[in-house]
């Protein structure tokens, strides 16, 4: 509950912060009244500093008395959130000029975050529906009756095909291994060592097309399942999918 205003004080560790713990909470009341509020005068600071002392509790109680906490000293996450609420004010108030100008965080995140170009697309604009139809038939693409799923499996047959980086692997000679013949089991014989031969190879062959073919179906479910976890949801009509 206290990451955001530590953030913003710059401390060390804001996100490891434990309230509960004796030591990190002697720390931090003293931290912050050592960087941030400043309320005593740097020599009456020795008591507060004084973490392991016994008495430590007894001067805390004075610190946010003198400073006019409303809250009490059982009151442990209340009175550091108040505190910290404090410090923020004071170094608003000493850099003005600095954070005068800052974006609120949510802006600055919404700013990093990717949008999807196919969201603001009018899937019913006859315009759209023409040009989706087009490089539907040009890259051989199923037809299907929602043109955002036809313009989507585009997209990933773009990006998977015909990205600069894809078409220049594909484009590499693919280097054969040597293969000694005479380890492989035909399986039958001819009767001839030339065509047993030829037999070997036709079979090595067809094997490298059975794995070539289980991976284009794999990359085909894969190509499938990323449309189909999707669904497109129509608010007004209160379902989801078609």
């Amino acid at each position: 509950m206290f990451r955001r205003k530590l953030t913003a004080l710059e401390y060390h560790n804001p996100t490891g912060f434990d309230c509960k713990d004796d030591t990190e909470f002697r720390n931090i009341i003293v931290w912050l009244e050592d960087q941030k509020i400043r309320h005593y005068k740097i020599e009456e600071r020795g008591n507060l500093r004084n973490i392991p002392s016994s008495d430590w509790p007894k001067h805390y109680e004075k610190y946010l008395q003198d400073v006019n906490c409303p809250f009490s000293v059982q009151e442990r996450q209340e009175t550091v959130d108040w505190l910290l609420g404090l410090a923020v004010r004071f170094e608003y108030g000493d850099n003005v000029e600095k954070y005068r100008n800052c974006k609120p965080a949510t802006e600055a995140s919404d700013a990093k975050k990717t949008v999807d170009p196919l969201i603001n697309l009018d899937s019913n604009n006859p315009d759209f529906k023409a040009g989706v139809l087009a490089l539907a038939n040009l890259l051989k693409i199923q037809r299907h009756e929602d043109y955002s799923v036809m313009l989507k499996a585009i997209k990933i047959l773009i990006q998977e095909r015909l990205t600069p980086d894809a078409i220049a692997k594909a484009s590499q000679a693919k280097e054969g291994l040597p293969v000694a013949l005479d380890k492989h089991i035909l399986g039958f014989d001819t009767g001839d060592a030339t065509l047993n031969e030829a037999a070997r190879i036709l079979r090595l062959l067809h094997i490298e097309e059975l794995r070539e073919l289980q991976t284009n179906i794999n990359e085909a479910i894969v190509a499938v399942q990323a449309i189909i976890a999707d669904p497109k949801t129509d608010h007004r009509l209160g379902k989801v999918g078609r």
